[in-house]
């Protein structure tokens, strides 16, 4: 296929050069009903193609024109059968995945550390989510992904699952063996979903790890915007046909998916395939090479590291990405979490995402040799300042067993709740989210039994001030639980 052509982004330039009399939404009309501030600073060129559904322009939900030409040029690129594009994020792919192939009642296996738009489609779809606990990292205090023994344990188990869903690369970068654990569940004629939210370039790469599509996965969710040079929230749903019903997939993202879709956001998946598909090569080996410059200089640094290929070896460790330089803090004294303020408030920068033990930093398409110089150096002075003035902390990473699920998350979510002393909930069903930072992996879902176990684990947590997200309560003094009902006599 031809993948210098950019059907709707060339639509949308051609519309907007005929400039058209418009009598319909978006009611700012080419930037002459929007703020003035707004309008200068944005420029007229994108409020000239901020437009909707109109039939030269097609329609995302039941695309025949040039919206189809673009999805069909991405599948190409993907090498997948059919690429299905989303204005709501990659939330909006993974729910799609999910509900496409699990109803009422049905088994999905998933990772306990998903992300929580896979426990929104559970809740929606009221699937009944069977957990596998990924591997943790003793020396970095991180997650991993899920080991192709803990998939073939759960599928022994659960041989009656619609899916397995497996995330690859985790956040940090991390691959197991993708191609391995597609063939095992294949085997049981079982399709994969794969949460590839961080793994847009993997596709362009022979250095990086393997593709959801390449190790013949049925979908995968990938983030374009992560680091494809998209715009935020604009992702796409790969699909290889088979095991999974494509004209269904169409049904349940249409019905996820606003009516009012941005065709900005349309329009920059179309150019940023065309990008990657003519150059992608290329600007991913930029993009490795400066990152295995910071990864190198980065272990030069006092009480600084970050991992490499040495991580490489282990089940659950069979390939990475190196693009995604994760520094290891712990020995400056100082958590992840003060590393990020403290490079936000003396060099303005910022880091991806940061942990009790981690700072993540991603070397993407966009950077370059000055702004690689100008994290390192950060990172010295960081390194200076802290260097053998704080208490190194041991590292500790104890997760409590997970729960017994007496109700599906979609029962639990829509029964009759009341609100109890978080501390006296031992032996109640939760109603809510409870989340614990680091690692990230929830603690308690809506369905499950509260035990004392996860009490003192959360109770601790708080004590010392770490992250604790997801109930209602911020504090945590209070927890919503399924209401008691009293005997009718």
């Amino acid at each position: 296929m031809d993948h210098n052509k950019t059907p709707l982004f060339s639509a949308l330039r051609r519309h907007a050069e005929q400039n058209p009399l418009q009598f319909h939404i978006p009611g700012h009309k080419k930037g002459m009903g929007s703020d003035p501030e707004f309008r200068e600073f944005i420029g007229d060129n994108a409020l000239s193609i901020d437009l909707i559904n109109i039939a030269p322009l097609d329609d995302l939900h039941q695309p025949t024109g040039v919206i189809e030409q673009s999805q069909k040029l991405a599948a190409d690129a993907f090498g997948a059968d059919y690429t299905f594009f989303s204005v709501q994020g990659t939330s909006n792919a993974i729910m799609t995945m999910i509900m496409s192939v699990c109803g009422p009642g049905e088994k999905i296996i998933v990772p306990r550390n998903v992300h929580k738009s896979v426990m929104a489609a559970i809740i929606l779809s009221g699937a009944r989510p069977v957990f596998i606990s990924p591997a943790r990292d003793g020396n970095l205090g991180i997650d991993h992904g899920i080991t192709t023994r803990s998939v073939r344990r759960a599928l022994d188990k659960h041989p009656d699952a619609k899916a397995v869903l497996v995330i690859n690369p985790t956040y940090y970068g991390i691959c197991a063996n993708l191609k391995e654990i597609v063939e095992l569940v294949h085997s049981y004629d079982v399709p994969v979903l794969v949460d590839e939210a961080h793994g847009v370039l993997i596709h362009f790469h022979e250095k990086l790890p393997m593709s959801a599509m390449q190790a013949g996965a049925d979908m995968a969710a990938t983030s374009v915007h992560k680091l494809g040079g998209s715009m935020t929230q604009s992702s796409v749903l790969n699909v290889r046909a088979g095991r999974v019903n494509p004209t269904r997939i169409q049904t349940i993202i249409s019905m996820l998916t606003t009516t009012s879709t941005s065709y900005i956001l349309l329009a920059s998946l179309d150019t940023s395939r065309r990008h990657l598909a003519l150059n992608g090569h290329e600007m991913a080996e930029r993009a490795i090479e400066l990152a295995q410059y910071v990864r190198a200089e980065v272990n030069t640094i006092k009480d600084l590291y970050s991992f490499g290929e040495d991580i490489l070896g282990g089940e659950a460790t069979y390939d990475y990405d190196p693009t995604k330089v994760t520094i290891h803090v712990r020995h400056l004294g100082i958590t992840g979490y003060e590393a990020e303020n403290w490079l936000r408030d003396r060099y303005n920068l910022e880091v991806e995402m940061s942990d009790m033990y981690n700072i993540l930093c991603l070397i993407t398409t966009g950077d370059t040799q000055e702004t690689a110089e100008k994290l390192i150096h950060a990172l010295r002075t960081m390194s200076d300042e802290f260097h053998s003035k704080g208490e190194v902390k041991e590292l500790v990473v104890k997760i409590p067993e997970i729960p017994h699920l007496a109700l599906t998350p979609r029962d639990a979510f829509y029964e009759d709740t009341e609100v109890i002393p978080f501390k006296e909930s031992a032996g109640r069903i939760i109603a809510e989210f409870i989340y614990v930072y680091p690692p990230g992996i929830p603690i308690l879902l809506p369905g499950e039994v509260i035990s004392q176990e996860n009490i003192d684990y959360i109770v601790d947590h708080v004590e010392v001030g770490l992250p604790v997200k997801g109930p209602e309560d911020r504090t945590i003094q209070f927890v919503k639980v399924i209401a008691d009902e009293e005997a009718i006599f």
